[in-house]
């Protein structure tokens, strides 16, 4: 059953990942790109920290940890590798992608995205020593088809891979970046106090990101219709997803967390239908059947 609870965790984490893709849509129209992450950074700690204060702190820390589970003193070094999973995955990461973004096309870098789950496979291996059988290898590989296409809309043809290499090489750095912080995220899922080490790591990512708004001079100011986009954000898609990857992290480990990040382009497509009125097309509904298919094939034995 935990086992199970640990994929429920990650692909509810993807459902949150994918909401941030429409809410963050309407809000780039609006706002700087970094503004936006230093507020939903800001704003999810604030809310995580509220959380830890108040009396649900233990209920929810009882749901997530068994007896014998968690570690409850955190190390000198945990908060070392809390700062560099959060300097990765909210500072040099988004800025590395969003440059890469202007360098090459919209459909490369979403299918180039992608190489995160094999940096996140391969670091598993090493790293945890972490097995994989056939069957869960094409489980991945469904995932990854399925995403591409969503990505891409079926348009592979658009994929130019041997031009605008910069982009290219700067959105697999980013991909490299978020993958680092997924699969060293592992040491820390095995304390006890998740809500913590989420509320640190969302308040160091947000005060980079504002001190790089400072140093760049760039304005705070921002149209008040859009918090209730950086509060949904915030809280669900940073807060609560941070919770649920580090609980699933210690039930399956890194290699099959990672595989199953793909699903998020999924649900952002699903989001995108139901907020945005994006067209939902037949393509995207088979490709959602595929990466059920590999949700299957991963978690069945």
């Amino acid at each position: 059953m935990r086992r199970l609870w640990g994929y429920v965790s990650v692909i509810l984490a993807t459902i949150f990942f994918g909401l941030s893709a429409p809410l963050n849509k309407i809000m780039v129209t609006e706002m700087n790109p970094i503004l936006i992450g230093a507020l939903t950074y800001l704003i999810a700690g604030i809310f995580l920290f509220s959380i830890r204060q108040s009396p649900l702190k233990n209920l929810i820390l009882n749901v997530l940890n068994r007896e014998e589970d968690g570690e409850v003193s955190i190390k000198p070094s945990d908060y070392l590798i809390l700062a560099v999973t959060a300097v990765s995955s909210s500072a040099i990461a988004p800025l590395l992608f969003l440059r890469g973004l202007r360098e090459t096309s919209a459909v490369n870098s979403a299918l180039l995205l992608n190489v995160e789950v094999f940096f996140i496979i391969l670091m598993g291996l090493i790293i945890f020593k972490e097995s994989l059988k056939f069957k869960d290898l094409l489980g991945i590989l469904l995932l990854i088809l399925g995403a591409a296409s969503i990505a891409t809309n079926g348009e592979f043809y658009h994929i130019i891979l041997t031009q605008n290499i910069k982009g290219n090489l700067l959105v697999i750095g980013a991909a490299f970046f978020w993958s680092l912080d997924t699969v060293l995220s592992k040491f820390l899922s095995k304390k006890r106090d998740l809500i913590w080490l989420s509320t640190i790591k969302s308040f160091i990512g947000g005060l980079i990101l504002m001190l790089i708004l400072l140093a760049l001079n760039m304005s705070l100011s921002f149209p008040f219709e859009m918090l209730p986009f950086l509060f949904s954000v915030s809280i669900f898609s940073i807060g609560c997803a941070f919770i649920l990857i580090y609980f699933a992290l210690r039930e399956i480990g890194s290699t099959r967390v990672g595989s199953l990040f793909p699903l998020s382009s999924l649900f952002g497509a699903f989001f995108a239908f139901l907020i945005l009125r994006e067209p939902f097309s037949g393509l995207q509904i088979i490709s959602a059947f595929i990466m059920i298919l590999g949700i299957f094939i991963l978690y069945h034995k």
